[in-house]
């Protein structure tokens, strides 16, 4: 057999690897500092308790998973973040799937309307949380006032999880309509003609046309969303005060972790609930990745 011989890169080609390699280094660079080492320190602190005055960590195995799996608080916080994307994810998909059909066509102030949905995804968080929190007071807040009611939106533990949930769904549907709105355009407009020759009527249209191939993109925003919805933590930190009756009734994951790690300094302990909010959001994307094949359909 002959053997292959490995030709010498030119010194153009060397070159061209070294700029390309000086390119792509920023990112790579960023992704380790930023992402991979976070992770695998992460992990490392739930196998240590925290020492006193955060120093001098003690190996101390899987104490850390025990105490997290044997307690009330950690299933309570996963149960609230479960239902938290429960709302959030299939109600922003819908509202946002049935804005980008109508957004779609051709009408006035298309643009103006785009950009009005789109608006909440620029607006600070803070600004957010501060516009909610007035509007769901129960004394002056513009919800009770214009029902005639003085329901605690935020402070009731059976509606509080809702009403948070509401401002999620509120927040993101800009976002998905815009993810939307690029998967109709690349539809070919001559199914939708040669439907209408057929008589099929818009709904018809919709349901036969627009869903099925608009399935890689509903499948992406779903898997994003999910794993998004499960690491809640912004709105429910800075719309939920510590001393809410509702809170452990709202109180996701993460929120749970920032209190542990940042409040407690027992970064172990908050470590481990995060690795453990990890481990389930694995689960969940190798379920939807499984499922792909029979949801999904190419064009």
């Amino acid at each position: 057999m002959k053997q292959k011989v490995k030709k010498k890169m030119t010194r153009a080609q060397k070159n061209e690897a070294v700029w390309g390699l000086c390119f792509v280094a920023p990112a790579i660079i960023g992704l380790i500092i930023l992402n991979f080492y976070p992770i695998i320190n992460t992990i490392w602190q739930s196998f240590h308790k925290t020492g006193d005055f955060g120093l001098g960590n003690t190996f101390v195995g899987l104490a850390n998973y025990t105490s997290v799996l044997t307690s009330g608080e950690f299933w309570q916080s996963l149960l609230n973040t479960i239902k938290y994307a429960i709302i959030e994810v299939p109600f922003s998909i819908v509202i946002a799937l049935v804005l980008a059909v109508f957004l779609n066509r051709k009408m006035r102030f298309r643009s103006g309307y785009r950009t009005i949905f789109f608006l909440p995804m620029v607006a600070a968080p803070a600004a957010v949380a501060m516009v909610w929190k007035w509007l769901y007071n129960q004394q002056y807040g513009l919800l009770n006032h214009i029902f005639g009611t003085q329901t605690a939106w935020i402070s009731d533990p059976a509606i509080a999880w809702i009403s948070v949930a509401v401002i999620g769904v509120w927040s993101i549907i800009g976002y998905n309509m815009v993810l939307f709105l690029g998967g109709l355009q690349e539809i070919p407009h001559d199914y939708y003609e040669a439907a209408e020759i057929d008589g099929a009527t818009g709904i018809r249209q919709f349901f036969n046309i627009t869903v099925p191939l608009l399935s890689p993109t509903t499948f992406f925003i779903v898997q994003t969303r999910i794993i998004a919805a499960l690491q809640i933590f912004d709105i429910i930190y800075m719309v939920m005060d510590k001393t809410n009756v509702a809170m452990s009734k709202v109180e996701s994951l993460v929120c749970v972790f920032y209190d542990y790690t940042f409040t407690f300094d027992n970064k172990g302990y908050g470590s481990t609930m995060v690795v453990m909010l990890l481990i389930f959001i694995m689960i969940i994307t190798v379920i939807l990745q499984r499922a792909e094949k029979k949801f999904v359909f190419y064009n």
